[in-house]
C-alpha cells in the first residue's frame, strides 16, 4: 500500500478533503478519492474523517492508496502486424483503437494479450505481469510502431536508450490551423492536470511533479484550416504531442480530449501515427530503423483535406 502525506497550506483552508486532494498530484480522480475517504483510507492529523470535513491550515493529511487488484494478462490469438522480429525483440505496427496493456476497463484484447500468444510467454519480465515486454507505449487511438523486448537484457538496453533520448521517434499528425514558419518546436514541462486527473497539462519549468518535454515539428503539407506535420520527440511523456500542439493552439484533429468540442468524430480519436522508429539493437549493436505506411483512416482524411471536403 502506498502512503502519501500532504500539509494543508493557508490558501487551502476551508476546503473539503476531496477537493483538496483532487488538487494534489495523486493520479486519482475525485470520485476515486471520495471512495478512499469513505473507506477510511484518508486520515487528518492521524484520525479518520468524514468527507464533509473542512480543512484547517497546518492539518496533516495521510492518503493511503491500496495496491491495485491484479489483472491477469492472458494470451489471446489476436492478429499482429509484425514489422521485424528476432530472438531478442520485435517491432509491431499497432492499429488505432488497440490498448497497449490491460487496465481497468480494458482487461483483455490488448497488445500484451496478443504478444503473450505470439511469443508463447517469452517476453521480458521487467514490466511486470501486466506489461511484459513493454518498453514504451502509445495511446489507444494513436497508431504506429512500438518495440517490444523478449528478454530483460534487451529491455534494459532499450530503456537506457529511451532515457538518454537516443531513440529516433517520428510521428505524423494533422493539426488545426496554419503555420507561417516551416518548422519549430515546443519545449514545455508536462504534468497531470490539476483540474482533470485524466488529462495532462503544460506547466512552467521547475513546477513540482512535472517533467521536461520537447517536441520538434516540421510542416509537410498545408491545407485550408489544417496542416500535416512531422513531430520528432526528444522525450516521450504521456500525451506529449497532443498536449504540446494544443498548447500552441494547434490541437490534433479528431482529439476528443485536447481538441475543440466539435471534434471530427469520424476519425475515431486523434489523427496521430508513430511512423518512424530507430534504435541500436541492445544485443547485436546493429542500428535498426523502421518506417510504416500511414494507415487508411489517415490517408483518407488527407485526401479529403486536399479535395477541400472536410
Amino acid at each position: 500500500m502506498e502512503q502519501r502525506e500532504f500539509i494543508v497550506e493557508a490558501e487551502a483552508a476551508g476546503q473539503r478533503i476531496d477537493r483538496f486532494l483532487s488538487g494534489e498530484d495523486t493520479g486519482l480522480s475525485r470520485s476515486a478519492l471520495q471512495g478512499l475517504v469513505a473507506e477510511g483510507h484518508v486520515l487528518c492529523n492521524g484520525k479518520s474523517i468524514a468527507k464533509s470535513l473542512k480543512l484547517k491550515a497546518g492539518d496533516t493529511i495521510l492518503l493511503e492508496i491500496p495496491d491495485a487488484k491484479p489483472i491477469e494478462a492472458v494470451p489471446q490469438d489476436i492478429p499482429l502486424d509484425i514489422v521485424y522480429e528476432d530472438d531478442h525483440l520485435l517491432v509491431v505496427n499497432k492499429p488505432k483503437g488497440m490498448v497497449v496493456h490491460p487496465a481497468p476497463g480494458n482487461p483483455d484484447g490488448t497488445l500484451v494479450n496478443a504478444l503473450l500468444w505470439h511469443c508463447k510467454g517469452s517476453l521480458s519480465g521487467i514490466g511486470g505481469e501486466i506489461r511484459p515486454g513493454i518498453v514504451h507505449r502509445i495511446d489507444k487511438d494513436t497508431s504506429g510502431l512500438l518495440v517490444v523486448a523478449k528478454d530483460d537484457a534487451t529491455h534494459i538496453g532499450l530503456s537506457q536508450q529511451m532515457a538518454v533520448h537516443s531513440v529516433e521517434r517520428a510521428y505524423q499528425t494533422v493539426v488545426y490551423g496554419g503555420f507561417a514558419q516551416d518548422e519549430g518546436f515546443v519545449e514545455a514541462n508536462l504534468g497531470r492536470s490539476k483540474t482533470d486527473r485524466k488529462k495532462m497539462a503544460v506547466y512552467p519549468a521547475g513546477e513540482p511533479h512535472t517533467k521536461y518535454a520537447y517536441t520538434g515539428y516540421k510542416v509537410l503539407e498545408r491545407f485550408g484550416g489544417f496542416t500535416l506535420l512531422e513531430c520528432r520527440l526528444k522525450t516521450g511523456r504521456t500525451h506529449q504531442i497532443r498536449v504540446h500542439m494544443a498548447s500552441i493552439r494547434h490541437p490534433v484533429a479528431g482529439d476528443p480530449v485536447y481538441g475543440p468540442h466539435n471534434c471530427i468524430t469520424r476519425l475515431h480519436g486523434q489523427c496521430l501515427h508513430a511512423k518512424t522508429l530507430g534504435f541500436i539493437h541492445p544485443i547485436t549493436g546493429e542500428h535498426l530503423r523502421f518506417d510504416s505506411e500511414l494507415p487508411e483512416y489517415f490517408t483518407h482524411f488527407i485526401a479529403s483535406l486536399r479535395r477541400g471536403t472536410v
